[in-house]
């Protein structure tokens, strides 16, 4: 059933030896490249090595079952494990998305709705650092257009990992965040509704896995750059200095602007993130568009519909219209308890693949 196991497990062996060798970490890059398929082979390694085993155990149970019955329960209950393993194997040797272990770049953009439109955008901000503070992510904040009432209407921030190597598979920024780009609705009574009466307004959510420069080829002509003076906080360089800065990719008419640091250079490098970052998203969408529909659904599965998510105060409840997820938690989960809201994702995205692959 699962003969291709048997060349990932040499594959497996040989990755091991590669990385005994002193010699390989002298490229960090080809070293982290090891690392990261490595990682990815041993859940595979591990749980087939254990179905096999539980494939002996149940035949040396039955054998003995012939001479004392009390060995045909433990035959039943090895026979049951072997079926969990076998439902874990074919899970884990479905197709990754190959973004999963990538850190991100969120960004939160205020809606309809006005300034409790920009309110909304910085709840779901905090819920998302709070979320990565729980997971043990480090954030930044790249680029804040904040609101006249404290909320923003638009934000951008980095989440990454901290140590930097390969993630667990399945736990890494990419592979939970990416679930959460597309409309996030939210139903409560506005802080400047003086009626009692409850709106419904909306913010939208967009992630890109963070490019890094091999990711990415950018053409130096390809690009105009213009600095301007900044606005809003920023400290004594604001409106005094031509720190803010604008790039315009023209290939693609992708604009970038980024106005948060207090020197030119360190807003142009904060922009050139985010223009890596959109520019890589771009091309996975066309490759994604010229693919087959099975290649598509092992991809992306999960539908980015217009309104993914609703908020609603009065009730405590988040709603996920794409699984049918509906918890009365929304206090908590607005306090970055977003484990099981994402888990819901991951889970519907899983047994779409499975389903594709078989």
């Amino acid at each position: 059933m699962f003969e291709a196991v048997e060349d990932l497990i040499g594959e497996h062996a040989d990755l091991e030896k590669q990385l005994a060798d002193p010699s390989v970490h002298a490229d960090q890059r080809e070293a982290r490249r090891l690392n990261k398929r490595y990682a990815e082979l041993t859940p595979i390694v591990g749980a087939y090595r254990e179905w096999k085993q539980t494939g002996e155990d149940i035949a040396t149970a039955r054998e003995l079952a012939a001479d004392d019955p009390d060995f045909a329960a433990e035959a039943k209950e090895l026979e049951l494990r072997r079926e969990e393993l076998t439902d874990r194997l074919r899970l884990l040797l479905v197709p990754r998305d190959p973004s999963d272990d990538k850190d991100v770049i969120l960004e939160v953009k205020a809606g309809e709705g006005g300034e409790e439109s920009a309110l909304f955008a910085g709840d779901l901000l905090r819920m998302y650092l709070r979320y990565a503070e729980r997971a043990g992510w480090k954030t930044e904040i790249i680029e804040a257009n904040p609101s006249d009432l404290g909320g923003y209407k638009d934000v951008s921030v980095a989440v990454k990992t901290k140590g930097g190597g390969p993630a667990e598979p399945g736990q890494g920024v990419w592979a939970r965040l990416k679930y959460e780009g597309g409309v996030h609705r939210v139903q409560r009574v506005p802080a400047t509704e003086s009626q009692g009466r409850i709106h419904t307004s909306a913010a939208g959510v967009l992630v890109l896995p963070e490019a890094e420069d091999v990711d990415v080829e950018i053409n130096a002509n390809d690009l105009r750059i213009d600095v301007y003076r900044s606005s809003g906080p920023g400290g004594q360089s604001v409106n005094t200095t031509d720190s803010a800065v604008r790039i315009t990719h023209m290939p693609t008419g992708i604009v970038v602007s980024c106005q948060n640091e207090k020197s030119q250079l360190q807003n142009k490098e904060q922009a050139m993130r985010i223009l890596r970052a959109r520019l890589l998203a771009a091309a996975q969408e066309e490759a994604e568009k010229e693919a087959s529909d099975a290649r598509r659904s092992q991809v992306r599965t999960v539908d980015r519909s217009e309104r993914i998510r609703t908020y609603n105060f009065p009730e405590n409840r988040i709603s996920d219209h794409r699984v049918g997820f509906k918890s009365y938690n929304l206090d908590q989960v607005l306090d970055g308890d977003l484990d099981a809201v994402i888990q819901a994702c991951v889970d519907a995205d899983s047994a779409a693949k499975l389903a594709a692959a078989q």
